[in-house]
C-alpha cells in the first residue's frame, strides 16, 4: 500500500469529538425549540384558543408546525356543527371581515413611497373596493336581518365567524363559552335555513 497515508488516530478522535458536540448542540437547540413550542401551544390553549396538532412526522429533521383553527374549524372537527352551519359561518365572516375592513377613500394628495410627481391613485380600484365594501355591508346587513337583529345571536356570529374566535376565548371561560356555543348553533342554523 504505496502512496497510501496512514490515518491520524488524534485527528479522527478530534473530528469525531468535533461531529458529537455539533450534534449534541443541534439536539440541545431542538429541544429548546420544541419546549417553546409547547409553552406558546399551551397559552395559547389556556386562553381558549383551538390549536391544531401537527401530522405525526415521518422523519427527525422535518418539523411540522401547528396550526391555530378558527372557531368554526374548532366548532366541525369537534362535530358540533354540520357542514351546512359551517359553510352559513364562513360565508357570514366572510363577508364581515369585509365589511369590518373597510378602507377609507385615498387622498390626492396622499403621500405615497415610490411615487413621484404625477401619480395619481388607481381611480378604478377605489371605485372597485368601495363597491365591494358597500356591498359586503348590504349583505351583513341582510344576516343580521335574518338573525332579528338579536343582539346575543348578532353578538356569537360577530366573535365566533368574524373575528376567528373559539366560543370559549370569545367568552372568557368554559361556562360562557358552553352558553355563546349554544347561542351560535342557533344563529348558524337560521343563516344556513334556505330563505324563501
Amino acid at each position: 500500500m504505496r502512496g497510501r497515508k496512514k490515518p491520524d488516530p488524534a485527528e479522527a478522535a478530534r473530528e469525531r469529538l468535533i461531529r458529537q458536540e455539533r450534534q449534541a448542540r443541534a439536539a440541545a437547540h431542538a429541544r429548546a425549540v420544541a419546549d417553546g413550542v409547547a409553552e406558546t401551544v399551551a397559552l395559547s390553549r389556556a386562553r381558549g384558543q383551538a390549536v391544531a396538532e401537527p401530522p405525526k412526522r415521518r422523519s427527525r429533521t422535518v418539523l411540522q408546525p401547528y396550526r391555530r383553527q378558527t372557531g368554526l374549524e374548532w366548532l366541525a372537527a369537534k362535530g358540533r356543527i354540520d357542514a351546512a352551519a359551517r359553510s352559513a359561518g364562513e360565508h357570514y365572516g366572510v363577508v364581515y371581515r369585509r365589511a369590518k375592513a373597510e378602507q377609507p377613500i385615498p387622498s390626492t394628495l396622499e403621500v405615497t413611497p415610490g411615487c413621484g410627481p404625477g401619480f395619481t391613485p388607481d381611480l378604478q380600484a377605489v371605485l372597485k373596493h368601495g363597491e365591494g365594501t358597500q356591498v359586503a355591508r348590504r349583505k351583513l346587513a341582510e344576516f343580521r336581518r335574518r338573525l332579528w337583529r338579536q343582539a346575543d345571536l348578532v353578538a356569537a356570529c360577530d366573535l365566533v365567524c368574524g373575528e376567528e374566535k373559539t366560543p370559549r376565548e370569545a367568552a372568557g371561560g368554559d361556562r360562557d363559552g358552553a352558553r355563546l356555543e349554544a347561542v351560535l348553533k342557533v344563529a348558524l342554523d337560521i343563516l344556513a335555513a334556505p330563505t324563501g
